[in-house]
């Protein structure tokens, strides 16, 4: 992640300190929600940064509490308080807003997208994971991790470095914010992008989704071989013409009648 000693920050009404950068522009507004254990600094989230910037469009990357430059410690977060994180992000912009969520900040942009339906004019989720506290991660465990999650935490093996720890509060309150078990209305623009080669997130879950929510405007994008990064060119190439998709067709729904 970028080192930027003055990076703008706020408050949220649950006393986290947010760190963010706004790029200003013409709305709707692109906000981008990043991934587990991720930051605001990642290929993805900077490539849409400049993306925006190029093309005169608002567009918005921060960093949950316990992620990037953000206050707190990650094991005291929960799904709960990074969707409070996002939706106190969001009300930093007027108007409607376009979500980018990748992994976990798919399950986000869902959640937000269910508290602010007033908000959201459209979203694109990359290799999104909702519900995988549940699905994926106690589903998964054995009998002793679930003993030893149970106690308070377990650590978990990651491929992208230090192992992730798990804690019971995660899983706990993660079954408050399970989208995949109720109705799921999107009515906006949605586009789904997972790649073949994804080893954290299946394609079943992407099947599952969009077999789950309703829209009248909902496509599934499958790349093959592309992995949970999702961040080489054809990829990066492929989120944008996502993202430029829905504005037009978010655009075109909401334009007055001739």
């Amino acid at each position: 992640m970028e080192n930027t000693q003055d990076t703008p920050s706020f408050v949220t009404p649950q006393g986290r300190r947010i760190a963010y950068h706004l790029t200003d522009g013409t709305g709707p507004a692109v906000v981008f929600l990043g991934g587990f254990k991720s930051d605001m600094g990642g290929t993805k989230a900077v490539h849409l940064e400049e993306w925006a910037r190029a093309s005169g469009r608002a567009f918005l990357r921060f960093d949950y509490s316990g992620h990037g430059e953000s206050s707190g410690a990650f094991t005291d977060g929960c799904i709960g308080d990074w969707f409070e994180d996002a939706a106190a992000a969001i009300g930093l912009l007027a108007g409607k807003v376009i979500l980018v969520g990748s992994s976990m900040g798919g399950w986000i942009s869902l959640l937000v997208a269910k508290a602010m339906p007033e908000k959201v004019a459209g979203m694109v989720t990359i290799a999104a994971a909702p519900d995988f506290t549940e699905d994926s991660m106690w589903a998964g465990f054995t009998d002793a991790q679930k003993r030893e999650l149970m106690a308070g935490q377990v650590a978990l093996p990651s491929e992208y470095g230090e192992p992730y720890i798990i804690t019971r509060r995660l899983i706990e309150e993660g079954r408050a914010r399970l989208v995949l078990r109720d109705p799921l209305t999107l009515n906006f623009p949605a586009r789904f992008l997972q790649g073949t080669a994804d080893r954290d997130v299946e394609m079943s879950v992407a099947l599952r989704l969009l077999d789950h929510a309703s829209g009248s405007d909902m496509r599934l994008t499958l790349v093959d071989g592309a992995d949970h990064r999702f961040s080489d060119e054809d990829c990066l190439d492929l989120i944008v013409s996502s993202v430029e998709d829905v504005l037009r067709r978010s655009a075109r729904d909401t334009a007055p009648p001739t």
